[in-house]
């Protein structure tokens, strides 16, 4: 499988070329940089989130996931308590799952301490590799990589949790650390990081 032209003449995979939802974050958001704590923090919470769900479900649930975790401002929701987690758990709106519930807490209070090192933001983005992917078809796109395997040992190193190397590679490509949007899609190469060919820009 690869691309499929959607009725305004724009190559998208076929996982966003159906759904409005999809659609629009394919074309607007994923792949775009990221490089805001905030911004870099939603994201790694919400990878984690949709292990083992479909991403669809999560954006679906992302405005209620930013009202239960307070915009996912790290010094909000890493002075969450007991209560916190309590009400999070009968929150219908959002995943309901204990395990990662606690992950985001403890992954705002490792994310406050990084700022007295490096912070979050220069972290992550340090495993930036020196070429990206150049996928044609679905089969070619990676679901790890040697950079995101080294950002989950650092992350957890640096007392994080629920940040395994394919969520991690999925972070990736979602705040464009690297490229894999299928060669040939519209937005292949958009970014300003990557050009199309995998090369920095």
């Amino acid at each position: 499988m690869s691309l499929l032209a959607g009725d305004d003449g724009l190559a998208r995979p076929a996982w966003a070329a159906t759904d409005p939802l999809m659609r629009d974050y394919y074309d607007r958001e994923w792949g775009m940089p990221v490089r805001d704590e905030t911004g870099l923090f939603e994201r790694l919470s919400l990878e984690a989130f949709q292990s083992g769900l479909s991403w669809s479900t999560i954006l679906r649930k992302r405005p209620a996931f930013r009202e239960a975790f307070h915009g996912f401002e790290a010094d909000a929701v890493a002075r969450f308590d007991e209560d916190d987690t309590a009400r999070l758990l009968a929150d219908a709106r959002i995943v309901r799952n204990r395990r990662k519930i606690a992950a985001t807490i403890q992954n705002a209070r490792a994310t406050v301490a990084l700022r007295e090192a490096e912070g979050l933001a220069s972290l992550i983005w340090s495993f930036q590799p020196a070429a990206t992917p150049t996928p044609t078809t679905f089969a070619e796109v990676p679901t790890q990589s040697a950079e995101s395997i080294a950002l989950s040992k650092e992350l957890k190193r640096r007392g994080f949790a629920h940040v395994g190397p394919t969520t991690m590679h999925a972070l990736m490509e979602a705040v464009g650390i690297i490229d894999t949007h299928l060669l040939g899609s519209h937005r292949r190469g958009s970014s300003g990081i990557w050009a199309a060919d995998g090369s920095r820009a």
